[in-house]
């Protein structure tokens, strides 16, 4: 199921993105805003970008990830953003980046309009704030006095230098518009600048790599094939991550030896008693831990924190010593524990270790629980006869289905 999406015709967005590419490449900032041969593309360098490639045959495509807002990528059931796209688009680039959730929107032009698959009500792509400066003229022209007072660093001190840097803005992209952007434009709106100083030859360099110049045409992609099979999700991250927890819960422990007694254990039992809530040695840990992580839910008797300790003093005393006693309890046949509850009295200590499952006095809030990377890890470092039979879900390939 597709629908229309109401975004500029593509030689704007391309003369746009062109514009604010050769200005900034002026100022020595080449690898913002951009072209090559690919087509156009943005990267602000912390995990968000686009890119824009026109397509021979009056075509374009647009297609991008934002780090914050393209709910798609990770929505949970997923989505699909290549349901429905059309034979010519690359698919090599746009199969590679859904099927490591790292894209958020395509949107293609064909026929006087763009189109993209349809998504759920409420869920965002991250579009409008990854390309939002080529969406209209405005934005661009805001832009460009962007890259003066911030990029540029120069500022603009009166009312009539920022009207004519507005000017100036308008200049060059109505140039750009025509494909005859020429020096003066560039010195007009970016001779100003001191540190950086503009580099003429590098802007109009680019702008001619953008097709704005006269006598230049932007690149274009030759159509692409769509291929006979891909991999497409068919469980969330957070489907695959309940998938497994679900087994666990279901699961049995495998037959295998209690452990050495370890002084770590004594260790930890001398702590929870000075810790009891009640001061009467009674005190209840919960843990689940393995190579990286650590979390502690609260049992019937949590250990007290002590008057004008620091913040998370309790937590991280107690972790040390969970992750002494977890070592020293390590076997290389069959593994380690996954969760384990300690519980002490003023003369005893009550332990339940759990290697293979998860046990019902660990809550499941539906959301939180052990990474999937973290369980293979701790799986891998045990004898075959030691795996459960969960650890066949763990398999990144669960998730996915082939589709045509």
């Amino acid at each position: 199921m597709l629908t229309d999406v109401d975004l500029p015709a593509p030689g704007l967005l391309w003369t746009r993105w062109a514009t604010l590419s050769s200005a900034l490449t002026g100022l020595g900032y080449a690898d913002v805003w951009f072209i090559d041969e690919r087509g156009a593309h943005h990267d602000d360098h912390g995990g968000s970008w686009a890119r824009l490639a026109l397509v021979d045959g009056a075509r374009a495509v647009l297609f991008g990830y934002h780090r914050d807002h393209s709910d798609t990528a990770d929505a949970d059931p997923p989505i699909d953003v290549l349901t429905g796209a059309p034979e010519w688009l690359p698919w090599d680039d746009l199969t590679a980046l859904a099927e490591n959730d790292s894209l958020g929107f395509v949107v293609w032009h064909a026929e006087g309009r763009w189109s993209r698959t349809r998504y759920r009500d409420g869920v965002g792509d991250g579009l409008v704030h990854t390309v939002g400066p080529v969406l209209s003229t405005e934005n661009t022209l805001l832009e460009l006095s962007e890259i003066v007072t911030e990029w540029g660093q120069h500022e603009l001190r009166t009312p009539t230098e920022r009207d004519d840097v507005r000017s100036a803005s308008e200049d060059l992209l109505t140039a750009a518009v025509r494909g005859e952007v020429a020096g003066p434009a560039f010195e007009r709106l970016l001779g100003r600048l001191t540190a950086p100083a503009l580099d003429l030859r590098a802007a109009l360099f680019a702008a001619g790599r953008g097709g704005v110049t006269a006598g230049t045409r932007p690149p274009r992609l030759q159509p692409g094939r769509r291929p006979p099979m891909r991999r497409v999700r068919r469980m969330s991250q957070g489907e695959h991550d309940r998938l497994v927890w679900a087994a666990m819960q279901d699961g049995a422990e495998l037959d295998r030896p209690d452990p050495p007694a370890v002084a770590e254990l004594e260790s930890l039992a001398a702590w929870m008693r000075d810790r009891s809530p009640f001061h009467d040695g009674r005190c209840t840990v919960l843990v689940y831990a393995d190579a990286t992580s650590l979390s502690v839910q609260a049992g019937k008797y949590p250990p007290a924190d002590r008057p004008g300790e620091p913040r998370f003093g309790t937590f991280q005393e107690v972790s040390d010593l969970l992750r002494s006693l977890r070592r020293a309890e390590s076997d290389p046949r069959y593994g380690r524990w996954l969760f384990v509850r300690v519980q002490t009295t003023a003369t005893e200590i009550l332990v339940e270790r759990r290697y293979d499952s998860w046990p019902k006095w660990w809550a499941d809030d539906g959301v939180s629980g052990p990474w999937r990377t973290n369980l293979q890890e701790e799986m891998a470092g045990r004898a075959p006869q030691w795996r459960p039979s969960w650890v066949r879900l763990l398999d990144p390939e669960v998730a996915f289905r082939p589709a045509v």
